[in-house]
């Protein structure tokens, strides 16, 4: 599936590993792998039937403005948003959050 970043240093993490050290390991290749699973996904079902990223939209008003979290590990989730271009379907990727900043 296609996809873009909100911020640069989403972009930075991904294409250089710019800015790994800001997450334990754990998370940074939680991030590699999600976005790897993004990258192969031919839609959004693609990313509901991985079961192991819990791929689901967010509760209250950001799950109403249409953003989604895929699981990285435990606390940490990689929260997007489905958008749509003239060529179709992307996910925008927006942040990486600690799960109810705990």
């Amino acid at each position: 599936m296609r996809f873009r970043f909100r911020s640069t240093k989403l972009q930075q993490l991904y294409e250089t590993e710019a800015e790994a050290r800001r997450y334990s390991p754990e998370v940074a290749d939680g991030f590699f792998e999600a976005m790897s699973f993004i990258k192969a996904a031919a839609d959004e079902r693609d990313l509901y039937a991985l079961k192991g990223f819990h791929f689901e939209k967010l509760k209250g008003e950001r799950g109403k403005a249409g953003e989604r979290s895929l699981r990285l590990n435990k606390q940490w989730r990689l929260i997007v948003k489905i958008e749509q271009d003239a060529q179709g379907k992307l996910i925008l990727i927006l942040d990486i959050e600690k799960h109810y900043n705990e």
